[in-house]
């Protein structure tokens, strides 16, 4: 396998979703495979199955038992499911959620194992996976947990914007509890160390939103941001984080202000998820920040709805490859010029002639 091109390692999600779909349409550029080696870890006989639903008759998978047999000029599957799987399309089912296990398990082993560079998932069932091993409320949980991180980050990547979360899979109920100086800092810590390491961006602006509506009105709303948010940015200012705010929601975003910054951190899931997916609906991607390895996703779900019927966009999932690759080499990148300064000292002073 060359090794100029990075070995994305792909989840199957959902069997029973639009997790094939997208990942084969997606695959069916060959140019892709110009910087890539994609490996899907799956089912021969879910993905024939798929296939067949969205009348896709032209593209193939290279079926291989481990990566070291995957061809770098073809789209490779490893086959982590047995021959009794049964695709019961647009439903949620126990069989959905295994597959859906098996393949994250499988791709992750492989990830630590340095068989492949990166990871990109396809939509899970939050609900059909949980078993008495795996009871993670979502990806970002569980890949923190798969690698000893204390914490990690659901950053939402676009050409237009950049947002992550404070809080993500809890209920509402919950967000005001969870929301402390130190959670905020940890995730300010995390979104700034990314821009600069993933993104490139020397020296990030971050805009921070506030909880409440109008951002408390000075307490009348809510005390959030006087008593947790407004000291949490002090200190993470005279930590050399560039953060502002408190914000309030529907203005910033209604203002356009987040294009003035670099990346925006929201209080809870949909504070932040909702003005993104309005916006980028199609093209947005799911980066896990904070983490040893790199992982995305697109920022769709299983879709059940519009399974099979050959409705589901694969620009989302397409992104989401083409962004994984991209941070695999942004932070091979930075790692080089962080080990030799001297080469940032010699691009500034060649930049500045």
């Amino acid at each position: 396998m060359s090794e100029e091109r990075v070995r994305v390692g792909i989840t199957q999600g959902d069997i029973n979703g639009i997790g094939y779909e997208v990942i084969i349409k997606a695959l069916q550029d060959a140019r892709i495979n110009d910087f890539c080696t994609p490996i899907v870890y799956g089912s021969p006989k879910v993905a024939a199955y798929h296939r067949k639903a969205v009348n896709v008759e032209s593209f193939i998978f290279n079926p291989v038992k481990d990566v070291d047999e995957a061809n770098p000029r073809r789209s490779n599957l490893i086959n982590v499911m047995d021959d009794n799987v049964r695709v019961d399309i647009g439903k949620s089912t126990p069989m959905g959620g295994q597959g859906s296990i098996l393949s994250l398990e499988a791709a992750v082993a492989d990830l630590k194992a340095g068989k492949i560079d990166v990871i990109v998932t396809a939509p899970i069932n939050k609900n059909n996976v949980q078993t008495d091993t795996f009871h993670f409320p979502g990806h970002t949980e569980y890949f923190a947990k798969s690698f000893d991180c204390d914490d990690a980050l659901m950053l939402m990547v676009s050409d237009v914007l950049k947002i992550g979360v404070v809080t993500g899979h809890i209920p509402l109920e919950k967000v005001s509890e969870s929301i402390t100086m130190e959670v905020i800092l940890k995730k300010l810590t995390i979104l700034n160390k990314t821009l600069i390491q993933d993104f490139g961006i020397r020296k990030p602006r971050i805009a921070v939103l506030g909880l409440n509506p109008h951002s408390g009105d000075n307490g009348l709303l809510g005390k959030e941001e006087i008593d947790v948010i407004i000291p949490a940015l002090e200190t993470a200012r005279n930590k050399g984080i560039l953060a502002l705010g408190p914000y309030p929601a529907d203005g910033f975003f209604g203002s356009e202000g987040f294009s003035k910054f670099d990346a925006v951190l929201a209080m809870y899931h949909d504070q932040g998820l909702i003005p993104f997916k309005s916006m980028v609906f199609d093209e947005g991607v799911n980066f896990t920040a904070g983490l040893p390895i790199i992982r995305t996703s697109p920022v769709h779900g299983t879709a059940y709805e519009i399974a099979g019927k050959d409705e589901a966009n694969a620009n989302s999932f397409r992104s989401a490859i083409y962004l994984a690759c991209d941070l695999f080499n942004n932070r091979k990148l930075h790692k080089e010029i962080s080990a030799n300064p001297l080469k940032t000292s010699r691009m500034e002073t060649e930049s500045g002639r």
